[in-house]
C-alpha cells in the first residue's frame, strides 16, 4: 500500500485502509488520525485500479470536503478526486441530473434559513399573520416536522400540483399552521426553491419511485465512505443505506463519544448498532491519539467513562508527558476571567502565539466577562461563530434605546423605531427623512411633529414617543432604567415570542454588566458615562491582528485543535446546560465536555466560579469536574470542602429528577398501577413529561396527589378505565 515519510500509519490505520470490501465500521477516537486514514484509503483504492468516479466520500462540511480533496491530490498526484461532498451537495447533484423524474426544473434554488424567513414573511403579510401566531423559528421547525414525519405526501403537492392547485389549497386553509405550511409550499413552487429537507426527501422519492434510477446511482458508486457517521440523521442514514445496496461496500468513520448533535437529528445508536443493520460488519478501533498529552487524555478518558451508552475504549497517548491539567475555583466570573487572561499573557510572554490559544464555553453569553478581561489586559481576541458581546444585535438595540433617552439621534432612532415592529415601514420612514431634511431636524423630532397626523394613526408611534419622553433616567440606577426600557419597549417580549433564548441570555448578561459597573463606579455612576464606557468596548472590538486568542462555543470548536485550551464556566446549570432534561441529554452534555477537553494539544485549563446563575440559583461546580477527577488535576485555587458538598447535593437532586423524567418517558402512562414507598398502591391519572409531574390517585387516600418525577414508585400493572372510575 501507499506509505511515505510524511504519511505514516499505525497498524490499526493500515487495517482500516486495507479493509476495502464489505461493511466496515471504524470507531475513531479524538485525535486518532481519521482524516489521514480516509485519505489514504481513497489513495489505496485508486492504487488498486478503482476509478475515482466510482468512489463517493461524504463529509459534513464543505471545509472538510476541501481538506480531503487537497490531501488526496497530494497522495495520488491527480486532479480527479471522485465525488467528495456533503449530503446536501450529493442530493443537489442527483436532483440536477434526475429532476425530470419528478417534473421539477433543474435550475432550482437552494434555500437557506434567511431565504425561508423571507418567504414566510411574504405569507404572513398576505394572510395577516403575526409572530404571535407563530414565530419564524417555530414555523421553520413545524415545516421540517411536517415534511419529514407528519406529511411526507407534501412532495406530491410540491412537485405534482399545478401552481394554481397548490395555491387553491393554500387559500382554503384556515388554521395558522396550515396557512403557513401551504403558503410556504406555494412560495417555494413560485420561486423554484428547495430547502435542505427537500433536497434529501426528493432524492429519496426519486429512488423509491424509480428503481432503475436508484440502480444507476447504486452501481455508479462502488465504494462509499462516510465521515463523522455519528452525526447523521434518519434521512441521511436512509440515503446511505439505499446507495450501498448493490455493491455493499460501505465504510463509515465516527466516534460515539463525540455525538453532540442530537438536536439536529443525530442518534448515537446508529453507529453503536451499525453492525446489527449492516451485517456482516468489520469493526476497527482507532485509539492511538496523536494530538494530546497523556495528562489531557487521562482527564478526558475519566470523564467520558461515566457515560453508559458508548463503545468502551480509552484514548492511548503517543506523545510524551507534558504539563499537568490545571483548574481553578474562583469567587466570581470576573475573577475567573481575569486569572485566565493572566495565564494567557504569561504563556504569550513565554513565546506561545495568541492564535494557538482558545477559550471555550458552553454558550455565547459567557464570553462577556472574558472580553472585559482581555480588553483590560490588552490581549487581542476574535470570537468565532458569533460577534463580540457589545456588537451583538440585541445588545446594540438595548443600548440604542438607552441612547435615545439621552440623545434622540438618527442612528439610534433607525435601530429602535421598528424593533419590535411598530408598523413604521419604508414609506413612513421615507416621509420622515424628507420632512426632517426640509425642516432641519432629527428623524425623532419629525416623528413628534407628525404624531397626530393620519399618516401615523395606524402605527405604534405614540407609544414609542411616550417611552422616550417618559422613561426616567437621570439620578437613577442604570439597571432600573435598562429594565424599564426593555420592558416598556416590548423588546424582551418580542424576543420571547420569537423563542430567542440566546438573545435573552445576552440581555441578562448586559444587565449584570450594568450592575457591576454601578458597584465599581459608585456615586460617579450615570447613564451617559456607562454608554460611553460600552462605546469604548465596541471600538476596541475591531482587531486587525491575525495573532488573536480565539473564543468560541464548544460546538464550534468540534474538529479544531489548539496548543492551549481554556474551558470556562464549568458550573452546574451552565455546563451541563440548565436545559438538560433527561439522562440521555446529560450523556450528550458529557460528550460535549469530552470534545472540549480533547481540543487541547499541550495545555488544558478549566475553571468555574461562584456567584448566581441567571435563574437566581447559586453556582456550584459542574458534575464534570468530579467526573474528570479532582486527583487528575492541579487545583489553584482549590474548591472548598463545603462547596464540594453543596455541588454533590445539587448534582444528586438533578440526577434524581432526570431519572424520574426518564421513567416517565419510558412508558408510565394514565391507567398504570404503581406502588409508592409511603402512599402504597395507586393508579396514574395523567403524566406531564415536560413538567416532570405525574398525577396519582392512591387507593387509601381520598384525593389525588401530584408528584414529582423523582418520586420513588414502581409500576406494578395496569387498570382498565372502568376500574379507575369505580
Amino acid at each position: 500500500m501507499i506509505q511515505s515519510a510524511d504519511v505514516f500509519l499505525n497498524e490499526h490505520q493500515i487495517e482500516a485502509v486495507e479493509a476495502t470490501e464489505g461493511f466496515v465500521r471504524v470507531v475513531a477516537g479524538a485525535g486518532s488520525g481519521k482524516t489521514r486514514t480516509l485519505s489514504m484509503r481513497y489513495a489505496f483504492l485508486v492504487e488498486l485500479g478503482i476509478l475515482p468516479e466510482s468512489i463517493l466520500s461524504i463529509t459534513f462540511t464543505n471545509k472538510a470536503a476541501s481538506e480531503m480533496r487537497t490531501r488526496i491530490r497530494s497522495l495520488v498526484g491527480d486532479e480527479e478526486t471522485g465525488t467528495i461532498c456533503t449530503f446536501h451537495g450529493l442530493c443537489s447533484m442527483i436532483l440536477r441530473e434526475e429532476s425530470n423524474a419528478i417534473n421539477y426544473p433543474k435550475s432550482f434554488v437552494v434555500l437557506d434559513n434567511a431565504d425561508i424567513d423571507e418567504l414566510l414573511r411574504q405569507v404572513y403579510d398576505e394572510r395577516g399573520l403575526t409572530l404571535r401566531d407563530m414565530t419564524f423559528a417555530k414555523a421553520r421547525d413545524m415545516i421540517e416536522i411536517k415534511k419529514i414525519k407528519e406529511c411526507p405526501n407534501y412532495r406530491e403537492d410540491l412537485v405534482a400540483f399545478s401552481p394554481k392547485a397548490l395555491n387553491d389549497k393554500y387559500e382554503q386553509s384556515s388554521e395558522p399552521e396550515d396557512i403557513i405550511f401551504y403558503g410556504y409550499l406555494c412560495a417555494q413552487k413560485k420561486n423554484f426553491g428547495l430547502d435542505y429537507n427537500d433536497l434529501i426527501l426528493l432524492t429519496l422519492k426519486i429512488f423509491e419511485e424509480n428503481p432503475a434510477i436508484a440502480r444507476r446511482w447504486q452501481e455508479r458508486f462502488e465504494y462509499i465512505m462516510v465521515d463523522e457517521f455519528q452525526d447523521i440523521d434518519e434521512l441521511q442514514y436512509r440515503l446511505v443505506d439505499t446507495l450501498s445496496q448493490v455493491h455493499h461496500n460501505l465504510f463509515v468513520v465516527g466516534d460515539p463519544d463525540q455525538t453532540i448533535y442530537t438536536w439536529r437529528g443525530a442518534d448515537v445508536t446508529r453507529l453503536l448498532h451499525f453492525d446489527q443493520h449492516f451485517a456482516p460488519c468489520q469493526t476497527i478501533l482507532l485509539n492511538e491519539n496523536y494530538r494530546s498529552t497523556p495528562q489531557i487524555l487521562q482527564a478526558a478518558n475519566s470523564l467520558i467513562s461515566k457515560n453508559r451508552n458508548r463503545i468502551a475504549k480509552n484514548l492511548e497517548a503517543t506523545l510524551p508527558y507534558g504539563s499537568p491539567v490545571r483548574a481553578g475555583h474562583f469567587q466570581s466570573p470576573e475573577q475567573e476571567a481575569k486569572e485566565v487572561a493572566c495565564r494567557i499573557a504569561e504563556l504569550h510572554d513565554q513565546g506561545v502565539p495568541y492564535r494557538d490559544m482558545a477559550v471555550l464555553y458552553r454558550a455565547h453569553y459567557l464570553s462577556r466577562p472574558m472580553e472585559d478581561a482581555f480588553l483590560a489586559a490588552e490581549i487581542p481576541y476574535a470570537i468565532y461563530s458569533g460577534v463580540p458581546f457589545f456588537s451583538r444585535a440585541e445588545i446594540k438595540t438595548a443600548l440604542s434605546y438607552c441612547r435615545m433617552l439621552l440623545y434622540k439621534d438618527d442612528l439610534d432612532f433607525q435601530r429602535t423605531i421598528n424593533t419590535p415592529p411598530r408598523n413604521i415601514g419604508k414609506g413612513r420612514m421615507a416621509f420622515l427623512s424628507e420632512y426632517a431634511e426640509q425642516h432641519g431636524m432629527t428623524l425623532y423630532q419629525a416623528l413628534v411633529d407628525n404624531l397626530e397626523t393620519p399618516r401615523f394613526a395606524s402605527t405604534e408611534a405614540a407609544q414609542y414617543v411616550e417611552l422616550i419622553e417618559q422613561t426616567p433616567w437621570s439620578d437613577r440606577l442604570i439597571t432600573r432604567t435598562l429594565d424599564d426600557v426593555l420592558d416598556r419597549s416590548g423588546y424582551e417580549k418580542f424576543l420571547r415570542l420569537k423563542g430567542a433564548q440566546d438573545r435573552l441570555d445576552n440581555l441578562a448578561e448586559l444587565k449584570q454588566a450594568a450592575g457591576e459597573y454601578e458597584i465599581s463606579w459608585g456615586e460617579d455612576t450615570t447613564l451617559d458615562r456607562w454608554l460611553t464606557h460600552t462605546a469604548l468596548f465596541s471600538a476596541a472590538d475591531a482587531q486587525t491582528s491575525s495573532d488573536q486568542v480565539r473564543m468560541m462555543t464548544v460546538h464550534t470548536a468540534k474538529g479544531l485543535e489548539f496548543d492551549c485550551v481554556f474551558l470556562v464556566g464549568m458550573n452546574e446549570g451552565i455546563f451541563p446546560s440548565r436545559q438538560t432534561r433527561t439522562l440521555a441529554a446529560m450523556e450528550e452534555e458529557r460528550r460535549l465536555a469530552f470534545v472540549a477537553l480533547t481540543r487541547a494539544k499541550k495545555e488544558l485549563y478549566f475553571s468555574e466560579a461562584q456567584g448566581l446563575l441567571h435563574s437566581g440559583s447559586i453556582r456550584v461546580p459542574s458534575r464534570f469536574v468530579f467526573d474528570i477527577g479532582l486527583e487528575n488535576v492541579e487545583w489553584d485555587p482549590q474548591i472548598p470542602e463545603d462547596m464540594q458538598e453543596a455541588a454533590k447535593r445539587a448534582i444528586s437532586l438533578k440526577t434524581s429528577a432526570l431519572a424520574g423524567a426518564e421513567r416517565l418517558e419510558e412508558g408510565l402512562a394514565a391507567g398504570d398501577e404503581v406502588e409508592h414507598l409511603i402512599f402504597g398502591t395507586g393508579v396514574v391519572l395523567s403524566v406531564d413529561v415536560e413538567a416532570q409531574k405525574v398525577v396519582v390517585q392512591f387507593d387509601r387516600l381520598n384525593t389525588q396527589r401530584t408528584l414529582s418525577a423523582r418520586a420513588r414508585m414502581k409500576k406494578t400493572g395496569h387498570r382498565e378505565f372502568s376500574e379507575i372510575m369505580h
